[in-house]
């Protein structure tokens, strides 16, 4: 036993010893109670107990002092203390801390009207009517104190009257109570809920007094999505200490486990089912509270379908969900609770493209969740552990139309590739297979044309889908859609030396530069060109007629005649020399080394 305890068994015994010699009567009777014993008279306790009538009356024992056990009294020596002070009539003060305690042990001791007038129970019960259970904050607190008095608290309707109180006077005092209330509308409600002031107070209760308490509420006409500030202050409570933002061995006992884990569960039963009801790193908390304490495979998947449910206001760190594995064989992080969530995402979005008329913007979230996943994407490709499978399974379900350019694929695909450089050439080409070469920005086309990392194949389509770009511009045509480029196979050409794609790739970066200034020019030029071809064409047609019977003129009419020069003609020739297929030119050298560029 603590210190502290026998300090304050001690100290009872010293008040009932002094209450003894007031009354100038030696004691008869030796009360038990659990450690602490106490000297007492038999008459003031048999007049008001009838507990005593029946312990006295079978005590076998003939000599003057009568030795009495009460082992599992509600409240211990300390609710004793003060009913035998009620017992002798010594005046104490009757509160919010002590009236659970009080109408609890009175029940036990059976200190009823039929043994005395306005015995303890009456006045117990006149207390917690007309005072305890008038206020909120004092309803709370016996409701907490009677949490320790199980299971008599429940015998006299002592935690169902104050759940009741509760829920009556929290549902008065919330602006999210209303007796036609609709629980069953699942719109997203224009104003967020707000913390009420009681709040704060409901997280001293035990969890199955607080999911009592909410329960009570609903079925008075709390709105559900009410509920969620006070299950997040709850919950943050409660869960306070678990290490669920870094790797390590558990450093939890067993028993603080499982009373968490039910906590947690409980949280997650009564979360509200209204969309955006609750904040998406406050899911994401829960999730990783839910891996972390291996609650059921129920829990978390409710909580991952949750997150799918919002994940276009989710940020990269909602979604970077350590995996709680503590071996190095593993990854850093939970992908596939990542790709579950994404999954159900998509799942919803097809739902809700079947349904929806209300005009919700499901492109623009799309397209956030397209730039989210491929920013997870980047930041899990530098893990080593990350397998290929993982990586090209979870790309392959971002949508392609939520992929508005293709620079955040290259980014993760290239990081990734830097990150894994024994992969073989056919794993090389499956990653690179994840993004759509027409969809680069010419920033990100300029990068991967001298990425080494690349497969020469993705090299070659790179520069192809850029020299038709140029060509769409020149021609005013950039509407029509590019041919596909023609494969490179071994039967056609043979596969090109990487250090001669390097030579040819830097000669077309700057023939590129030229090309963008020559562009301007000669646009600005091409009606002048047209016409000057239109003149000479009338020329010779006048030159040819006047001519015909001369020698030359016949010489002329044995040839065809050769064909004109025109805009698309001189821009075709500078934009050939781009050598798209990469046919090395002879006399090609390795460039310097400080020419190669790398994006990290």
């Amino acid at each position: 036993m603590s210190a502290k305890k026998k300090d304050l068994l001690s100290s009872a015994m010293k008040r009932t010893s002094e209450w003894i010699s007031s009354q100038e009567v030696s004691s008869d009777v030796t009360v038990h109670v659990g450690e602490a014993s106490f000297s007492l008279h038999k008459f003031p306790l048999l007049s008001k107990c009838g507990l005593f009538k029946k312990l006295v009356s079978e005590s076998t024992n003939d000599s003057d002092a009568t030795v009495i056990k009460i082992p599992d009294i509600p409240g211990g020596s300390e609710a004793f203390e003060l009913t035998t002070k009620f017992c002798y009539g010594i005046n104490f003060d009757m509160s919010t801390e002590n009236i659970a305690m009080l109408r609890c042990a009175s029940e036990y001791l059976e200190m009823t009207e039929e043994h005395s007038v306005e015995n303890l129970i009456s006045r117990s019960e006149a207390y917690l009517n007309e005072v305890a259970l008038k206020s909120l904050s004092s309803a709370i607190t016996v409701l907490h104190k009677s949490e320790e008095l199980l299971p008599i608290a429940e015998r006299v309707k002592l935690v169902s009257r104050c759940i009741d109180a509760i829920a009556y006077m929290t549902c008065q005092e919330s602006q999210f109570c209303s007796p036609t209330s609709n629980n069953s509308n699942s719109e997203v409600v224009s104003k967020q809920p707000v913390v009420d002031w009681w709040a704060e107070d409901l997280t001293v209760l035990r969890i199955d007094s607080f999911q009592r308490v909410l329960i009570a509420m609903m079925a008075r006409g709390f709105k559900q999505y009410g509920l969620g500030p006070v299950l997040m202050l709850y919950a943050q409570k409660s869960l306070r200490g678990l290490e669920i933002f870094g790797k390590g061995t558990k450093k939890i006992e067993p028993k603080q486990e499982h009373e968490k884990r039910v906590i947690l569960e409980t949280i997650v039963s009564l979360l509200p089912r209204e969309r955006n009801a609750m904040s998406v790193s406050f899911l994401s908390m829960l999730l990783r509270a839910a891996i972390y304490l291996e609650t059921t495979v129920a829990c978390r998947l409710d909580l991952e379908k949750r997150m799918g449910l919002q994940l276009p206001q989710a940020v990269l760190d909602d979604l970077l969900i350590p995996s709680y594995s503590f071996t190095g064989e593993h990854s850093l992080f939970d992908t596939d609770t990542v790709q579950r969530i994404l999954m159900n995402y998509l799942e919803f979005e097809v739902e809700g493209v079947r349904l929806s008329n209300n005009g919700v913007d499901l492109a623009g979230d799309m397209e956030r969740v397209g730039k989210l996943m491929e920013t997870y994407l980047a930041e899990i490709a530098s893990d080593r552990n990350v397998s290929l499978q993982k990586f090209t399974g979870l790309a392959e379900l971002i949508p392609e139309q939520s992929r508005v350019t293709e620079d955040g694929m290259y980014r993760a695909v290239d990081i990734y590739l830097k990150a894994h450089p024994n992969m073989s050439d056919v794993e090389r080409k499956k990653v690179c297979s994840l993004m759509d070469c027409q969809k680069l920005s010419r920033e990100a086309c300029a990068h991967a044309a001298q990425n080494d990392r690349l497969p020469v194949q993705t090299i070659v389509q790179v520069l192809y889908y850029e020299q038709q770009r140029l060509r769409g511009e020149v021609t005013n045509d950039s509407d029509s859609p590019a041919p596909p480029p023609p494969q490179p196979t071994a039967t056609v050409l043979p596969p090109p030396k990487l250090s001669s794609y390097n030579d040819e790739l830097s000669k077309v970066k700057r023939e590129n530069q030229d090309l963008k200034l020559e562009l301007l020019k000669m646009k600005m030029k091409l009606k002048e060109f047209e016409k000057e071809n239109n003149e000479k064409k009338s020329s010779t047609t006048t030159t040819m007629s006047s001519n015909h019977s001369s020698p030359r003129s016949t010489a002329s009419m044995d040839k065809p005649p050769l064909p004109r020069k025109s805009f698309i003609n001189s821009v075709s020739k500078k934009l050939g020399k781009l050598n798209p297929f990469g046919i090395p030119p002879r006399g090609r050298t390795k460039p310097p080394k400080d020419r190669r560029h790398s994006i990290s």
